[in-house]
């Protein structure tokens, strides 16, 4: 007893989106385009604002978030691959003002260091205002790296910086952004309502895909 309903067409590589209050959604299309869906209408235009993105097999844009405050501040949150030298990129998280058909005043908030990994990356608002931001990392060994931003779950402040309560704050040899380490591409982050517990999902190749309740400091495996 399910009806599915077309809501929009002509997307290109939908990646996520984020439903405003008045309704209308935002939609990011991985290849580097923020789309609008006002009153059941996809707007042809993509809106201006969103930095440079680099679009290569799973790298571009991905994640779109509101701030919890959006009706007072209009910021929008959202990730994406930033290009770099060296064939190199990084994945970064921005934000901007949302006004009218554009978003201002974007700016970059946090910059992984350059690599050549590609991975998708989720972002979600905690109950204290802290932003947990997923990071992939689906071969080699950085995910097990407590120096690299990747394959982890980070944990920043609504401004990028860095929370004094992170597990490895002050630690030798470990990146104080990071939450959690060893994870693959996640792909899934949610953040339940209650009781404030974290929630990911990472695809594998061939299966083995996981549902991880993010403790932190922990270490995960693949």
């Amino acid at each position: 007893k399910l009806r599915v309903v077309v809501v929009a067409r002509g997307l290109v590589h939908p990646w996520s989106l984020a439903f405003l209050p008045d309704g209308n959604m935002l939609i990011t299309e991985r290849g580097g385009n923020l789309r609008m869906v006002r009153d059941g209408v996809l707007d042809p235009s993509p809106l201006a604002g969103i930095l440079q993105v680099q679009h290569l097999r799973n790298a571009g844009l991905f994640d779109v978030v509101l701030h919890p405050k959006f009706a007072e501040n209009k910021l929008v949150y959202f990730t994406y691959t930033k290009p770099g030298a060296n064939n190199q990129w990084s994945t970064a998280l921005a934000r901007g003002r949302l006004d009218g058909g554009a978003l201002k005043d974007v700016k970059d908030l946090f910059i992984g260091e350059p690599t050549t990994v590609i991975g998708g990356s989720r972002i979600a608002f905690a109950r204290d205002g802290s932003i947990y931001m997923t990071t992939g990392a689906a071969t080699g060994t950085l995910a097990q790296d407590p120096m690299s931003d990747y394959g982890k779950v980070l944990r920043l402040r609504e401004d990028g910086s860095i929370p004094s309560d992170n597990p490895f704050v002050g630690r030798a040899g470990y990146k104080p952004e990071i939450y959690t380490l060893g994870h693959r591409d996640q792909l899934g982050l949610f953040i339940h309502p209650e009781t404030g517990a974290v929630f990911t999902n990472e695809n594998g190749p061939n299966g083995g895909d996981e549902i991880n309740l993010i403790l932190p400091g922990h270490t995960y495996g693949w």
